[in-house]
């Protein structure tokens, strides 16, 4: 229906809007959009539209879009939503390359308004028109160039390098007077409102390359094609123009009913943390915390590193700021012998000259140079945070001068906190002229310059690509589901799933199913003792809350007796389950137990999980995810990411355990799922993982198909 990237200039920078909706009534939606076009700056030509007006704020207004003379780029809509689709029929007609839906009434109002936007949607692509919104705050693009501002918000951004996409109006709004207010360009900005045609992967097609852009902001409830976005968003991030999320929602429906503990998990917020750390996306809380980022990002250079340094000229605010840095993941620098002797010369003898630096509370600009000049030399710096406390004989005017002229002779990020109620205006002024971001507290320049590091080290990470396994037997995989779905089987009893697993290269414990008493000992002897036992039906899914499970089974009087007690157990809780036998299978040597699993989301597709395993793997919840097929740094990603990962990496004398297995079985299991789309959840629970250098097992597991 649409070519993104040409659309993207009609959106964006059309030559001719048409306002359709303007309104001579002061205090309305369609007279503030037509005011924001007017006076706003915008270079083209702006046409009103409104049957029963001669004229509006002096400009002569017109019937139907069919009346303006010449082309159309834009037309805004304020129509009634009952009249939207016929005048999508009218631009259409007309040949408008694209349209703005600021109307609302439409699926954010019920089954009525849904089928009203269908029919919407159907006259766009008849036309090939393509749509933002409806129910949508609008456009801004402050380029001088363009001007435009087809919004009803109160205000208009100062021109700036920040683009910012929003799926909600009334938070677009917020978000504009916040920058309004905070002195914070915008290079672009976007309200998506429904997304019933254009999405934020098509904002994200236009702004990728716009050289106006250096970051981009989102605000999303939804994601419409994760996939496409993990995609764009990666190129976009790996191009050096950081992005940053709040994604508001904190659950994802469609997995109350899951059977495996991937699909109960996948319920989590955890998906969204991990999909923004597939593609480099920083996730953030609050506006303010956006904002406080992306003004870094926007006005400084990148950290090589994370170690920072902390000049102050006062103990406290230097001993928050290292705290926050050091929570945050940020390291304090270690100065070269040289540094210390610079700052022992030029600062008072009272003052500190290691880090953090206190050049003394009645310190004025001289001896900021000093100790930003030393810190910025030294190669241990990364990062410098500058702190000023506000005395009667600072001029933090002159602060602000200093610290400009010093930092643009370094390509070293320097963020300013200013801790004081006075009015300091005048020094923010001159921060803000050189590109000098300012906090009013420690804590969120801290915050700010460790989301600097994060983005960093996301540039600087080894490249790998998805690992493709040749040792597997497709062709077993596929027999073994060809023939669950002519038994119309759903659930595949843990023999199966097994096969299935070993086809593709996991490492598996011995195990035999066997049909009655005589085969389980048959079993055993061959396999060797001690044994575990496991009942196999293709009606019992959780093997453990029918009693079907018994484990170091020693020798042949103890699997006599457990066969005994399994049978009985089983057929007194679920006497309708058909059994299939016991599942006989060597008793695994001692190792972490972890998970690893798979469940195939209608939004996100398929969700790979890991964690630590066990029974309170859903109590705990400590797992991470993505989305197949996974990369092979991502997989080792998902082991680190988990908060009790040190416990795989030895802890308090413990080796290490094999990392490197329990990564290659995430991969393994990337290609399974990606290679047969029928399998709707998988759980490994556990994979038992054993030493360093010694592998790991898969003990037991679960297939769920379509």
């Amino acid at each position: 229906m649409k070519d993104v990237k040409k659309n993207g200039n009609f959106v964006f920078s059309p030559r001719t809007v048409a306002v359709i909706g303007a309104s001579t009534r002061e205090n309305t939606v369609g007279r503030s959009i037509f005011t924001n076009m007017l006076f706003s700056g915008y270079t083209g030509i702006v046409y009103p539209v409104n049957p029963k007006a001669r004229g509006i704020l002096g400009v002569r207004a017109y019937r139907s879009v069919w009346d303006i003379p010449g082309e159309v780029d834009l037309a805004v809509i304020i129509v009634p939503s009952v009249a939207v689709p016929q005048v999508i029929e009218e631009c259409g007609e007309k040949g408008v390359k694209a349209a703005i839906i600021i109307t609302a009434g439409f699926k954010e109002v019920g089954e009525k308004g849904k089928e009203l936007e269908k029919t919407v949607i159907e006259a766009a692509k008849k036309h090939s028109i393509p749509l933002i919104g409806p129910n949508c705050l609008g456009v801004i693009n402050t380029d001088p160039e363009i001007g435009l501002n087809a919004t009803f918000a109160a205000s208009m951004p100062k021109p700036g390098n920040i683009a910012f996409i929003s799926q909600s109006g009334a938070l677009g709004v917020a978000a504009l007077e916040y920058a309004y207010a905070n002195n914070i360009g915008l290079s672009k900005f976007v309200s998506m409102g429904n997304k019933a045609d254009l999405n934020e992967n098509d904002m994200l097609e236009i702004i990728k390359d716009d050289p106006q852009t250096d970051v981009i902001l989102l605000y999303i409830e939804d994601l419409s094609q994760p996939k496409r976005f993990i995609e764009l968003a990666r190129e976009i991030t790996t191009k050096r123009k950081p992005m940053l999320a709040i994604k508001s929602g904190r659950t994802i429906e469609g997995a109350k009913a899951a059977s495996s503990h991937t699909g109960a998990l996948a319920s989590s917020d955890e998906v969204y943390d991990s999909l923004f750390h597939q593609c480099g996306v920083l996730r953030v809380e609050t506006f303010e915390e956006m904002f406080d980022y992306a003004r870094a990002f926007a006005n400084q250079p990148l950290p090589k590193g994370k170690r920072i340094a902390i000049v102050t000229n006062a103990g406290g605010p230097g001993i928050m700021a290292t705290d926050a840095c050091i929570r945050h993941g940020l390291e304090l620098a270690s100065f070269d012998e040289k540094t210390t002797l610079v700052l022992k010369a030029g600062l008072p003898q009272t003052a500190n000259i290691h880090n953090p630096v206190d050049v003394i509370g009645d310190a004025r600009e001289d001896r900021y140079k000093v100790a930003m000049e030393a810190c910025l030399a030294d190669e241990n710096v990364d990062g410098v945070i500058v702190i000023s406390t506000l005395q009667a004989m600072t001029s933090i005017k002159e602060i602000s001068s200093v610290i400009g002229d010093v930092t643009a002779k370094h390509q070293i990020p320097v963020l300013v906190c200013y801790m004081g109620v006075t009015d300091i205006s005048d020094a923010l002024k001159t921060l803000d002229e050189k590109h000098i971001p300012h906090y009013k507290f420690p804590e969120a320049a801290a915050r700010a310059m460790a989301s600097m590091a994060e983005y960093s080290h996301w540039l600087t990470r080894k490249r790998t690509e998805v690992v493709v396994f040749t040792d597997i037997d497709k062709a077993k995989v596929e027999e073994i589901l060809a023939v669950a779905k002519r038994e119309n089987r759903r659930f595949l009893p843990e023999p199966l799933s097994h096969g299935i697993l070993k086809a593709y290269g996991f490492p598996m414990i011995e195990s035999k199913l066997s049909k009655n008493e005589e085969e389980c000992l048959q079993s055993a002897q061959e396999i060797g003792y001690p044994v575990v036992m496991k009942i196999v039906s293709p009606d019992i899914i959780h093997k453990v809350d029918v009693g079907g499970v018994r484990v170091n089974i020693k020798n042949e009087t103890e699997l006599k007796e457990a066969y005994k007690e399994i049978l009985e157990s089983v057929k007194s809780i679920k006497p309708e389950a058909e059994i299939w036998g016991v599942f006989i299978q060597k008793m695994s040597p001692k190792g972490k137990e972890t998970i690893i699993g798979m469940h195939k989301d209608q939004l996100f597709g398929d969700l790979l999980m890991f964690g630590l395993g066990g029974i309170y793997v859903e109590i705990l919840r400590d797992v991470t995810f993505r989305i197949a097929p996974v990369r092979e740094l991502g997989t080792h990603r998902m082991i680190e990411e988990i908060r009790s990962h040190k416990i795989l990496e030895g802890f308090r004398g413990e080796k290490p355990s094999d990392i490197v297995a329990i990564a290659e079985c995430l991969q393994r299991l990337s290609q399974l799922v990606t290679d047969f789309p029928e399998i709707e959840e998988l759980d490994i629970n556990p994979l038992v993982v054993f030493e360093e250098g010694k592998g790991a097992a898969v003990l037991d597991a679960r297939i769920l198909i379509a």
